[in-house]
């Protein structure tokens, strides 16, 4: 077995290192030469626990390796970006310009799985174009969706322990795509048709924000109210059937932040809670940077001088260097753009350097700072003890009692 996997972001390279590991001779496409070379020298090139390891052995035994184009294969694999546009429209170009350059390397009898989350009837859609391009493959070949349930962080032990849904264009799909990713998920393999396996990630998602726009709603209503959000919550779950999350300064990431746009620009009339909560969410970063831009105006005034302000985290999420759609990256362009009277440290200990900020040392940061502003609860910021002469503004609960 011989697989091509289009595409070595943080979906596609753990899939592919973690197939080589089970026995499947992988051969892993990016765009990217830097990404490519790193990976053939068995260096990642992003963060994720337990990973790099990995990649190294599968290298050296010879099962795993990167390229700039596909080769003949077995199974083709679609985990390439699908981010919007426009007016929070779905652009699917690279699903298509990924699918399209595998087209010519396919025989009767190959595997080609969508990873990437799509709206509905992306894998009809790429299934047609592939059988505009080769006709003599209709009803010769497989062709699925097989979305991916991993969280950052973890995605070892969820790539392989997690149930996925499996919906291939026809059952004989949907069987084949079982039986590929039946040699390495141990969790169950549930099968269904295309649409509804794209529809079951987009609604997973959709699910998460909403719930998490309700967490941020309640902080807003808490903050006008006096009263204090984190121990709020902890009391609210007390109760047997509740199970509030812990709000943040919005929502980011690849899925959450995206997905339920997929849902929302297809349906508008129908999917109103869903258009409410990223509202929620996209507001609540907004909120907090005007929450900054007023702690640093009541500093001039009340200090006579302009303050030290260190931005504590970028990433969207702790402990990784994931910076996509980050609600933390937007409120410190928001602040940086309102042209402040303030020193702006921006410190995000998960990368090395940041092609629009100059980062700064977690340690030098919090020593200077006049107003630290937690953003993403990074595991090293939990040992910072802030002076009684600094502000804080913890937006992700990381210094409250109650969290």
């Amino acid at each position: 077995m011989k697989a091509c996997f289009m595409g070595l972001g943080y979906i596609g390279l753990p899939t592919a290192i973690i197939a080589a590991k089970h026995g499947v001779e992988v051969i892993g496409v990016d765009i990217n030469p830097e990404v490519v070379e790193k990976t053939n020298r068995g260096e990642l090139h992003i963060i994720e626990p337990g990973l790099g390891e990995m990649l190294k052995e599968v290298v050296a035994s010879g099962h795993f390796k990167a390229a700039g184009k596909p080769e003949v294969s077995d199974a083709y694999f679609m985990v390439v970006p699908t981010p919007f546009k426009g007016d929070h429209q779905p652009d699917i170009s690279y699903v298509e310009a990924a699918t399209r350059a595998v087209i010519p390397y396919l025989k009767p009898g190959d595997l080609y799985v969508v990873e990437s989350t799509s709206p509905i009837g992306t894998t009809e859609t790429m299934a047609k174009i592939i059988f505009e391009e080769r006709p003599e493959l209709k009803d010769k070949i497989y062709i699925a969706y097989c979305p991916e349930r991993v969280l950052p962080g973890n995605v070892i032990y969820e790539l392989m322990h997690n149930d996925r849904v499996i919906g291939g264009i026809d059952d004989a799909s949907t069987h084949k795509a079982q039986e590929f990713y039946g040699r390495f998920v141990q969790g169950k393999l549930h099968p269904t048709n295309a649409r509804t396996a794209e529809m079951c990630k987009l609604t997973e998602n959709s699910s998460r924000d909403v719930q998490i726009a309700f967490a941020n709603e309640l902080s807003l209503i808490c903050d006008r109210a006096g009263i204090n959000v984190w121990e709020l919550i902890e009391l609210a779950n007390k109760h047997p059937r509740v199970n509030i999350l812990r709000p943040g300064c919005g929502v980011g990431g690849h899925c959450i932040a995206v997905d339920p746009y997929f849902i929302t620009a297809m349906f508008p009339e129908e999917a109103r809670i869903i258009s409410d909560a990223r509202a929620i969410n996209n507001y609540k970063a907004d909120w907090c940077a005007q929450k900054v831009i007023n702690a640093i105006l009541k500093f001039n005034l009340d200090n006579g001088r302009r303050p030290v302000v260190a931005m504590m985290g970028v990433a969207f999420k702790p402990d990784i260097d994931d910076l996509r759609e980050s609600p933390a990256r937007h409120i410190i362009d928001q602040v940086i753009a309102e042209n402040v009277n303030a020193e702006i440290l921006v410190v995000e200990p998960n990368v090395t350097s940041h092609p629009k900020y100059t980062l700064t040392p977690t340690d030098e940061a919090t020593g200077r700072a006049d107003i630290l502003v937690m953003l993403t609860g990074h595991t090293p910021f939990k040992s910072i003890k802030p002076t009684d002469a600094q502000q804080v503004l913890d937006f992700c609960g990381i210094f409250n009692p109650k969290a």
